[in-house]
C-alpha cells in the first residue's frame, strides 16, 4: 500500500487537475507527514512514476507571473481504478510496522545493562514530548480538518498512547530483565 500515490491519485480525483506545487501546498496545509507515513518532498518522484504509467496524465501547462511553467495534471481513468485498489487495501491492511527496539531489547550489550533505565527513560521522556506536541497541533487545527481527517489524527495519537504505556511498562519490568540478563553472564549459568 503506497501512501503517496493514494494521496496523490485522491487528490486529484477529489480536487482536479493540479500541478506539483499545488500537491506539495495541500500536503503542507494536511500537515500530511504528522499523520502518514511519507513526506511531502516525494510528491514530484511519485508524479513522475504515476504518470510514466499513465496513472496521471497531463492536463495543461499553466503559467502565473514570474513563476516558471507548471504541468498540471489530471487522474486517467487507469488511476482511478488505481486509487480504488489504494483506497481499498488502505482500508483494509494492518500495518504495524517492526520498532528496531525490539531487537536491541533482545541483544542487549552486557556491559551496558546499568544504563538501560536511563535510555528507555529518555525514549519515553521523547515519546511523551512529540504526543504533547501532536496534541497542541491537531488542537490547533481541529478547525481546519473533516470529520474523517480528525479521526486519521486521532488514530496516530492513539498509537503514541500506546508506545507511551508499553514503555512505561517496560521501564518497570527493567529490574527483571537487567537481573535475568546478567544471570545469562555468571559462567556458573552455563
Amino acid at each position: 500500500m503506497s501512501s503517496i500515490r493514494l494521496f496523490i491519485l485522491g487528490s486529484l480525483a477529489q480536487r482536479g487537475p493540479m500541478h506539483g506545487h499545488a500537491l506539495l501546498q495541500l500536503a503542507e496545509e494536511e500537515h500530511i507527514d504528522q499523520w502518514t507515513d511519507f513526506a511531502a518532498s516525494a510528491v514530484y518522484g511519485a508524479m513522475k512514476r504515476l504518470a510514466s504509467e499513465g496513472l496521471i496524465v497531463p492536463e495543461r501547462v499553466e503559467k502565473h507571473g514570474n513563476y516558471p511553467e507548471r504541468q498540471v495534471f489530471r487522474i486517467s481513468d487507469d488511476g482511478a481504478r488505481a486509487l480504488d485498489e489504494l483506497r481499498r487495501d488502505g482500508l483494509t491492511e494492518i500495518v504495524i510496522k517492526p520498532d528496531p527496539l525490539d531487537l536491541a531489547l533482545a541483544r542487549l550489550d552486557p556491559n551496558g545493562l546499568d544504563e538501560l533505565p536511563e535510555v528507555v527513560g529518555d525514549r519515553l521522556a521523547r515519546l511523551r514530548s512529540t504526543l504533547a506536541a501532536n496534541e497542541a497541533q491537531l488542537a490547533s487545527i481541529t478547525q481546519f480538518l473533516t470529520v474523517a481527517e480528525l479521526w486519521s489524527m486521532r488514530h496516530q495519537l492513539s498509537r503514541w498512547r500506546g508506545e507511551i504505556a508499553w514503555h512505561e511498562q517496560l521501564l518497570d519490568a527493567l529490574p527483571d530483565i537487567i537481573a535475568d540478563e546478567k544471570s545469562r553472564e555468571d559462567p556458573r549459568h552455563e
